[in-house]
């Protein structure tokens, strides 16, 4: 028997070709599956911010098949009574539309956002929960978008938050029932954009302005720093689990105004130092995750520009008092020298009211069965020195607030007659109030009257109708301080 080492050569050749075969069946498909997967980033499975045709299709078909309804409709669907709480289903053809005011670029928001009703001057916003990451690829802010809403629910994503929901299910428990976040298939054809991104203008409040009706809402606060003792400490607390609250605090005439920065603990930008000095932020109005306070919290952290000087408190002790009225043992608004008048001449007018010991000038045009109700009320004549630093402040309550319907001005040439005198607007931040029930007397800063000199006139002009526009207004402890 001969030995055939070239054949038994070629098997073994054979052999290593075949695994080297498999090894590169094996390499190709590896890197096929990095090319596939690499499309997808951290589970990212958000289209991209170009529209399909699918989705124009879908919201040209909604446009032509629906009904457009606000904001303020959308919230009004939702009724918690305090008694049970059950989310309300949609059942008609109708779409709200809304431009996005949050962003989860950093990681600060999660399988959320927000969407206020215009972008800029924008009056209320609603959370839409669903079931995605990362949606500033395909909801950046300031786009614009339609959302059909039958077949999903509105309501709270936790019971007596108090932050208007729109979600794709419910569930519900001992306390009432609450929204769950839409799923895929409702993202795609109950979550419709358009082709147009607006910027953004944040609205302009102080700490003491902000209200229930602003959360969702892009705002800017200026005249700010973070509080004292916060000086080398970062925006998110490393002892902490999921976030944390930083006080912040601006400087309001006498006092400090101040409210919370929440940051998460996902935040990309939660180990950055905390600004030192004064400055603006721009951020949403959000709630803590129990509903029982008002906070702020970033898009970014480029939106907080802080490198001024601290501001300092004024010293009460530095002025006296110019005028002063707490409306207490008030004699009547003719007898004590002021102008209370409807110029739209109907029954509505300011009149004097208590509760619990405590007076104040009251309006409101409910129940009033006026469609037009425009009220002056007027001080008696307040003389101001040249020269000198002057300062107005006063209480204001709201309560059933259905927007904003007061005004401060000031005039020097008033003489009994408002619509003949000359009235220049006052820097006087009047908010929204609570849409049920009394927001308290609060003060309204300190308003800078420091231009004007000899006798002044300081007015309220209320403009209200029923049954729109009712809200109630309370003014108590007016002041002119001079130094």
């Amino acid at each position: 028997m001969k030995c055939k080492p070239f054949q038994n050569s070629q098997i073994i050749n054979n052999k290593a070709m075949n695994r080297t075969n498999k090894f590169l069946t094996l390499i190709l498909a590896l890197v096929a599956s990095v090319a596939i997967t690499s499309c997808v980033q951290d589970d990212d499975y958000t289209v991209p911010t170009s529209l399909g045709n699918e989705e124009n299709e879908a919201l040209t078909k909604m446009l032509a098949n629906s009904t457009e309804v606000d904001l303020a409709y959308v919230k009004e669907l939702y009724v918690e009574d305090g008694s049970s709480t059950v989310p309300f289903y949609v059942e008609n053809d109708i779409y709200v539309k809304g431009y996005v005011s949050s962003s989860d670029k950093s990681g600060n928001f999660f399988k959320e956002f927000y969407l206020q009703d215009a972008p800029s001057d924008p009056t209320g916003a609603l959370k839409i929960i669903l079931e995605q990451v990362d949606t500033y690829n395909q909801y950046n802010q300031g786009r614009e978008v339609y959302i059909n809403l039958k077949g999903l629910y509105i309501g709270e994503e936790r019971v007596g938050n108090g932050i208007i929901t729109i979600g794709g299910g419910t569930e519900f428990d001992q306390y009432g029932g609450t929204v769950t976040r839409l799923n895929t298939n409702q993202i795609r054809t109950n979550l419709l954009r358009s082709d147009v991104t607006e910027a953004i203008t944040p609205l302009s409040v102080s700490f003491s302005s902000i209200t229930n009706e602003h959360v969702g809402v892009f705002v800017q606060v200026d005249g700010v720093e973070f509080a004292d003792n916060l000086a080398g400490e970062r925006y998110f607390d490393a002892v902490q689990v999921y976030d944390t609250q930083r006080a912040m605090q601006a400087c309001e005439g006498f006092d400090y105004t101040e409210m919370a920065l929440e940051t998460s603990s996902f935040a990309t930008f939660k180990e950055h130092l905390l600004p030192t000095g004064n400055g603006s932020i721009k951020a949403i109005v959000n709630k803590t995750f129990d509903g029982s306070t008002i906070i702020l919290a970033l898009n970014d952290v480029a939106d907080v520009d802080m490198n001024g000087t601290r501001c300092s408190l004024l010293d009460i002790n530095d002025f006296t008092v110019t005028f002063e009225e707490d409306f207490e043992n008030f004699n009547g608004f003719t007898a004590e020298g002021w102008t209370n008048v409807n110029i739209s001449g109907t029954s509505t007018d300011w009149f004097v009211s208590g509760f619990n010991n405590n007076d104040y000038a009251r309006i409101s045009a409910f129940n009033s069965n006026n469609s037009e109700a425009d009220v002056w009320l007027v001080t008696p004549a307040i003389n101001l020195s040249a020269n000198s630093s002057k300062i107005l402040t006063f209480d204001l309550e709201i309560a059933y607030s259905t927007g904003i319907h007061l005004s401060a001005y000031i005039s020097t040439d008033f003489t009994g007659d408002p619509t003949t005198a000359t009235w220049e607007p006052l820097n006087a931040p009047i908010p929204n109030g609570p849409s049920s029930g009394f927001g308290g007397l609060q003060p309204i800063g300190t308003i800078d009257v420091s231009s004007y000199s000899g006798d002044v006139f300081i007015g309220f002009f209320y403009e209200g109708s029923d049954p729109t526009q009712t809200t109630r207004y309370h003014i108590d402890n007016l002041k002119v301080l001079s130094n």
